[in-house]
């Protein structure tokens, strides 16, 4: 299998907490070698797919304890993940999780204020990118979320978009091995 996607078939949520759970893993081992770099992922699915569950579940697998709210209204969640509930970071991460699909202007994320975080260091999860129309900075994963004709099962794939992305995936390929 290629190194820059990674496909995992989901019948129940719990299988879906799973692969979060490794991505977080990977995740978490990067930041702790690049602390102070920035990482794009985008969230891409039809509506009901499992953005948001997945979203969850890959946030408090990074160490978040408190409740992970969607940011449907509001448009973007931000979350401190610290050393002592990360499984190893040396610093805090901040995590900022957008919601894009009530946004009726490609650019109201960027009049809203939160373009400075797509360039701090920490990590920016974008659910419904599309809305932005181009608008956004570039992404380093892509996980696209779809349903199977069994209501109760979700395939899950993540492409890597960048060189960052792929040393993600090769390490999320090697929890497998």
């Amino acid at each position: 299998m290629a190194q820059n996607i990674f496909i995992q078939h989901c019948r129940q949520e719990a299988e879906t907490t799973v692969v979060s759970k490794r991505l977080a893993l990977s995740i978490r081992q990067f930041f702790k070698l690049n602390p102070a770099t920035h990482f794009n992922i985008s969230l891409v699915g039809n509506l009901g797919a499992g953005k948001t569950t997945f979203a969850r579940h890959f946030i408090q697998s990074l160490g978040y304890e408190g409740p992970v709210k969607s940011p449907t209204y509001t448009l973007c969640e931000p979350y401190s993940i610290e050393p002592a509930m990360s499984g190893g970071l040396q610093h805090p991460m901040s995590v900022h999780h957008f919601d894009l699909y009530r946004m009726q202007d490609p650019r109201e994320w960027q009049e809203a204020g939160f373009v400075e975080y797509f360039d701090e260091p920490g990590l920016c999860l974008v659910e419904w990118p599309e809305k932005a129309e181009g608008t956004l900075p570039a992404f380093d994963l892509q996980i696209f979320l779809s349903s199977t004709e069994d209501e109760n099962e979700r395939v899950i794939e993540l492409t890597a978009l960048s060189p960052t992305g792929i040393v993600v995936l090769q390490a999320l390929h090697l929890q497998t091995l």
